[in-house]
């Protein structure tokens, strides 16, 4: 795989770590549960960290980040939706990073990705724990 698709591909990824701070940042300011609240402002310090490690595995490879993100979904306006919503964007994370994982044959891209991949599993735990004490 050449570095012009490489980069394409992480840009992806950066673009949906993009959406994921600034989703899980707003939710933090605004969900009233305490444990929840500070749950979600955490992993959206996570999400800002891979975004980083992503730009620099994008600019070494001559590419540039792309801060063009869709429409923001947060979830609704109560905690279970925003949970929900939470758990969706792991699980798109998730399933993107595991196809890249198979078809990207740089080492460092793989290795990073790998790192991300554990960490947006037990994101998803770690919000299916809250959600799961709400039933």
């Amino acid at each position: 795989m050449d570095n012009k698709e490489i980069i394409r591909l992480l840009n992806i990824d950066f673009v949906h770590e993009l959406e994921a701070t600034m989703i899980y940042a707003y939710n933090s300011f605004i969900i009233q549960d305490c444990n929840a609240s500070r749950l979600t402002e955490a992993i959206s310090v996570d999400e800002m960290r891979h975004m980083w490690w992503l730009a620099d595995l994008i600019t070494k490879r001559g590419g540039k980040p792309t801060m063009e993100h869709k429409e923001l979904d947060f979830g609704g306006e109560d905690l279970k939706s925003q949970l929900k919503r939470q758990i969706q964007s792991e699980n798109e994370g998730i399933d993107e990073y595991v196809h890249q994982i198979e078809i990207i044959d740089d080492e460092e891209v793989v290795g990073v990705l790998k790192h991300i991949l554990d960490e947006e599993k037990r994101h998803r735990k770690e919000f299916r724990e809250i959600l799961g004490k709400m039933d």
